[in-house]
């Protein structure tokens, strides 16, 4: 047996448990499954499909026991593990001439400047990877233990240019990869990070081109505009996309729309949001997004929003008991849509009034204009001095993942405190958007 590189400590026993029937403990480490060392979460969730297992746990005193397990495949153990990766994440080495975290403010907590680049946590968490920290072994793991889907940042197809963008000289062998990837059954969903003068125009059309040739394995494509903040010092110079540039790329992207759909029975390639709010036209249909394949990645989260806001509306009672305001926080970018369904909330309800502000994004400079990277800081400031009524409203995504804090420290009860009035979270959904301004 290999020598185990992660010392998976267990943190969690859940009551009634497979894991508490046969003894098992906080504060015990996870050896090994059906003598095969775990060194990560992947492996552990590979081998536990088993429906009979053979785990070795060791104890804090050194002693070590042998357990015999028989269970249904889909059955857990109820444990989990003080890193919930087990082994050390993987960092990235590139230095992108887009990478938003090199465009970070100084003087954040040091989790901000972690690029991680781990498929695990692609698997997991959705994140996005661009294969080139891999080795030979991490590939191989992928397609062993069928992780699956992954998502990728390609940006682009061409090997020379992707060099040059990500800076890294081990990038160009991207389509080698997909293949490998695509003829082992491995899904894939993909991202573009489109730069205005780099990857887009011609680039883009021939990377397009190149994936949609792999359709059967890749899912979905999406564009995202290049993010820029005003810390970029020392780094290459992006133009931002205007009216002009965001509505060529949207023409662009809905003729290759038309030439997959009667071919694939799909739309295969996507626009994140902010394309056309930055061309000031109207979004797409719900039905040309496929059943939103990469919603996480703002592709049609507006549309989906506005589409079950007003599915719900007609769920909730016109009158009010007593009179009621709120105010709703966003960002710059979706001020107007979130201004139109909070007036037709009004319209709906007597007696309620909503005021939505839109907040500058001061902390990264004003050129950031989504509501998930808004700061705590930059809310309170432009609140501070405002009627704000009975409480905030504030949309999940502005919160670090499964906590009450924003990028800059500043939790939920701060600016309750600050402000002297209750703060709410709303889910990024129209009932519960509603739900949250009338409760």
């Amino acid at each position: 047996m290999k020598e185990i590189k992660a010392k998976n400590i267990i943190n969690i026993v859940e009551a009634g448990s497979i894991a508490e029937e046969l003894g098992i403990e906080v504060g015990d480490m996870l050896i090994s499954i059906n003598g095969q060392p775990i060194e990560d979460i992947i492996e552990y969730k590979f081998y536990l499909a088993d429906e009979y297992l053979e785990i070795i746990i060791e104890k804090p005193n050194g002693e070590q026991w042998d357990l015999e397990v028989e269970k249904d495949y889909d059955d857990d153990l109820g444990i989990d593990f003080e890193n919930p990766i087990l082994s050390h994440m993987k960092s990235c080495k590139n230095k992108c001439i887009f990478c938003f975290i090199d465009q970070l403010p100084p003087n954040m907590r040091q989790s901000l400047y972690f690029k991680d680049d781990d498929s695990r946590l692609s698997f997991l968490h959705g994140n996005y990877i661009t294969l080139t920290n891999m080795k030979e072994e991490d590939i191989n793991k992928i397609i062993r233990y069928r992780i699956s889907p992954i998502n990728i940042s390609v940006h682009t197809t061409n090997g020379e240019l992707r060099k040059k963008m990500l800076n890294n000289r081990f990038a160009g062998n991207i389509m080698d990869i997909l293949n490998r990837l695509a003829e082992n059954h491995i899904t894939m969903n993909c991202q573009i990070v489109l730069c205005p003068g780099f990857n887009d125009q011609e680039e883009l059309d021939n990377t397009i081109r190149d994936l949609g040739n792999l359709n059967e394995a890749i899912d979905s494509v999406a564009v995202v505009p290049v993010g820029l903040t005003r810390y970029r010092e020392e780094l290459v110079e992006i133009q931002p996309f205007t009216k002009e540039t965001a509505r060529g790329t949207i023409k662009q992207i809905e003729k290759w729309q038309k030439h997959f759909q009667p071919q694939i029975d799909r739309n295969f390639v996507y626009l994140s949001d902010e394309f056309y709010i930055i061309a000031e036209e109207e979004f797409p249909e719900v039905e040309s997004y496929d059943g939103f394949p990469q919603l996480e990645n703002g592709v049609g989260m507006m549309v989906d929003l506005q589409d079950s806001f007003y599915d719900a509306l007609k769920e909730f009672p016109k009158t009010l008991e007593k009179p009621k305001t709120v105010t709703v926080v966003t960002g710059t970018l979706a001020y107007p849509f979130i201004k139109k369904l909070s007036d037709d909330l009004m319209d709906h309800v007597e007696g309620l009034k909503v005021n939505v502000v839109s907040v500058i994004n001061d902390f990264f400079g004003g050129r950031v204009s989504v509501s998930g990277l808004l700061t705590g800081t930059d809310i309170i400031k432009n609140l501070q001095n405002q009627t704000v009524g009975e409480k905030i409203i504030i949309g999940e995504n502005m919160l670090k993942s499964g906590e009450a804090v924003f990028l800059d420290d500043i939790t939920v009860d701060d600016m309750e405190e600050k402000l002297g009035v209750p703060v709410q979270v709303s889910p990024v959904d129209g009932y519960g958007f509603i739900e949250k301004i009338l409760s």
